[in-house]
C-alpha cells in the first residue's frame, strides 16, 4: 500500500519501503513507504492549504463526511477486522469490537462537530463597558499530527483524527510502524467520502524520523500522541522549540487493589479479562501490578491461575483463540525477560512463562518482590504479578509508589473504601469492581505523573483542538442609562 500525502497516493521519495509482517506467521501481508523528511515536509505544506479548506467548511459538511465514513467501516467491519487482526495479532473477536468501537467514535465527533458552541456576554457588569457586547467562538487550532500506536490503533486513530477533522483543522497521521494497513484502508473511505485536499494525510514510516520532524516543525500546531513515555518525552522536548500544543496518553503501571471483602470470581475474572484475554496483555490502562489482601491472596491467586490455564493461545484469526502473538518477537523476549527476572527473585511461578516465538503464555506469579520490573515498569504482554498487603495504608502505599498514574481499580463490597481510594488513588481514572481496562468514548481518559496530561473523550479532543476567541463589539448596545 502506498501513503497519502495532499490527497494522493504515494511512495517515498526515496522509494524506501518497509514491509508489514504478520505477527503470528511472520509472513509479509504487504509493504508501504518509509517516509522521508522530505516527504514530511510536502505533508506539511499541503496541510498548511488543507487547514484552510477545513476552517472554511461547514459544521454539517465535516459532519457528513464523517458520517459517511463510518458507514462505509460498517459495511466493511469484517475485512477491516481480518486485516488488523493480521497485522496486528489480536484475536480476530477483539479487532471486530476495536472496529465498532472506531464506528461509534467517528459518529460521535460528527455529532459534536455540530456542537461548538461558543457564549455571549453583556458587559454592563464592568463599570464603562456596559455599552459594549462580547462573545466567544471556537475556532481549528490548524493542523494537528495524530501518532497512534501499534495496540489499538484503529480505535486510538479514531480519538484523534476524526475529532481534528470534527474541529475543522487538518491532520497528518502516524499510523504505528508494525501495523498501518487498516488506517490506511480507513484513509481511503475518508477520502472517497469527499474531504478536502490536503486535509486528511497519512505518513508512513519509523517515529523516530517521521513523528520527531512532525514535532520539530513550525507548521503543526498540536500533537497529540498516544505511545511510550521516553516517546512523549522526547516529542515534548521537540515540541517546545515552537510552543505547539501537546497531548501525551503515555504508559501505565496499573494497579488493581483487592480487599478481604471482594467478590473474588469477579476480581479475577476481571484481571483474566483486562490483562490476560485483552490485546494479548498489551494495553496502558491493562492490569499490570495486583495488590490482594493478605487473607484472601492464596484463593484469589489459585483462581486466577486456574482460569489462566484455559485461556487458548494460537492462531488469532480462529474464533475461539483467546491470546495471540505480541506486535514482535523483541516485544515477547523483554515480557519473558521480566518473568525471569522476578522468578529469580523469589517470585512464585503459578502458571505460564513460557514463549515460543512472539507468542507468550499467559503468566501468573504471586509473591513477587516489589523492586522487580514486573512491578516498577510497564511490562506489555500477558503477565499477572500478584503481592499481598496488610492493611489499607499499605495497600495505598503500594498502589501510588509508581512513576505513572493512568488508570487503578479497586475491588471492595465497602462503598466508603471505595469512595476514599477513589479520592486517594493518584491515577485519572478509577475503576471500581472491574479492571482497570476500561475506555468509554463520552468519558474523559488521560493520566497523571508520567502517564502524561490532557483528555480524550468525544467533547474534551474537541476542546483541545480547538482555539477560544474572544470578540468584543464597541458601542453595540444602547439601553442601558448612563
Amino acid at each position: 500500500m502506498k501513503m497519502l500525502i495532499n490527497s494522493q497516493w504515494t511512495d517515498a521519495s526515496d522509494g524506501s519501503i518497509r514491509n508489514v509482517l504478520n505477527p503470528a506467521t511472520g509472513e509479509i501481508i504487504d509493504s508501504v513507504p518509509c517516509a522521508t523528511e522530505e516527504d514530511v515536509e510536502r505533508a506539511i505544506l499541503a496541510a498548511q492549504k488543507g487547514k484552510e479548506r477545513m476552517a472554511s467548511l461547514p459544521a454539517y459538511r465535516r459532519a457528513q463526511i464523517l458520517y459517511d465514513t463510518a458507514d462505509r467501516m460498517e459495511k466493511e467491519r469484517e475485512s477491516l477486522a481480518v486485516l488488523l487482526s493480521r497485522e496486528n495479532g489480536k484475536p480476530i473477536r477483539q479487532t471486530r469490537e476495536e472496529i465498532l468501537a472506531a464506528i461509534r467514535i467517528f459518529r460521535g465527533f460528527a455529532e459534536e462537530a455540530k456542537r461548538l458552541f461558543g457564549k455571549a456576554s453583556s458587559l454592563d457588569m464592568v463599570p464603562g463597558m456596559h455599552r459594549h457586547f462580547a462573545f466567544t467562538l471556537r475556532r481549528p487550532v490548524g493542523v494537528v499530527a495524530a501518532i497512534v500506536p501499534f495496540n489499538y490503533p484503529v480505535e486510538l486513530y479514531a480519538h484523534k483524527g476524526p475529532a481534528a477533522l470534527a474541529a475543522g483543522n487538518a491532520v497528518i497521521v502516524k499510523p504505528p510502524s508494525d501495523c498501518p494497513l487498516t488506517l490506511l484502508k480507513i484513509a481511503e473511505y475518508l477520502e472517497e467520502a469527499g474531504l478536502p485536499e490536503g486535509a486528511h494525510q497519512v505518513l508512513t514510516g519509523p517515529g523516530e524520523k517521521v513523528g520527531e520532524a512532525l514535532a520539530r516543525s513550525p507548521g503543526i500546531q498540536l500533537i497529540s500522541l498516544t505511545g511510550s513515555t521516553a516517546v512523549g518525552i522526547k516529542i515534548s522536548t521537540l515540541a517546545a522549540q515552537t510552543l505547539k500544543k501537546v497531548h501525551l496518553e503515555l504508559g501505565g503501571n496499573d494497579p488493581i487493589i483487592v480487599f478481604e471483602d471482594a467478590d473474588l470470581e469477579r476480581a479475577s475474572d476481571a484481571v483474566v479479562l483486562g490483562r490476560l484475554a485483552r490485546g494479548n496483555g498489551q494495553i496502558c490502562c491493562a492490569v499490570k501490578r495486583i495488590f490482594v489482601a493478605s487473607k484472601a491472596c492464596d484463593e484469589f491467586s489459585e483462581l486466577l491461575a486456574k482460569k489462566a490455564k484455559k485461556l487458548k493461545v494460537g492462531n488469532p484469526l480462529e474464533e475461539d483463540t483467546d491470546v495471540g502473538p505480541l506486535i514482535t518477537e523483541a516485544a515477547a523476549l523483554k515480557v519473558e525477560e521480566s518473568v525471569k527476572d522476578a522468578v529469580t527473585r523469589g517470585a512464585k511461578l503459578l502458571y505460564g512463562g513460557i514463549r515460543r516465538g512472539n507468542f507468550m503464555e499467559p503468566t501468573v506469579l504471586s509473591r513477587v518482590p516489589l523492586e522487580t520490573s514486573l512491578l516498577r515498569n510497564e511490562v506489555f504482554g500477558p503477565v499477572a504479578p500478584i503481592v499481598s498487603f496488610s492493611n489499607p495504608e499499605e495497600a495505598l502505599r503500594l498502589t501510588n509508589d509508581s512513576l505513572y498514574g493512568l488508570q487503578a481499580a479497586v475491588f471492595t463490597r465497602d462503598i466508603s473504601t471505595a469512595m476514599n481510594f477513589a479520592h486517594r488513588i493518584e491515577a485519572g481514572g478509577i475503576i471500581v469492581n472491574w479492571s482497570s481496562a476500561v475506555r468509554v468514548e463520552n468519558l474523559p481518559f488521560g493520566g497523571v505523573k508520567m502517564s502524561g496530561h490532557g483528555r480524550e473523550s468525544i467533547h474534551d479532543t474537541l476542546m483541545d483542538m480547538t482555539e477560544q476567541k474572544t470578540v468584543i463589539l464597541f458601542d453595540a448596545l444602547s439601553i442601558y442609562s448612563e
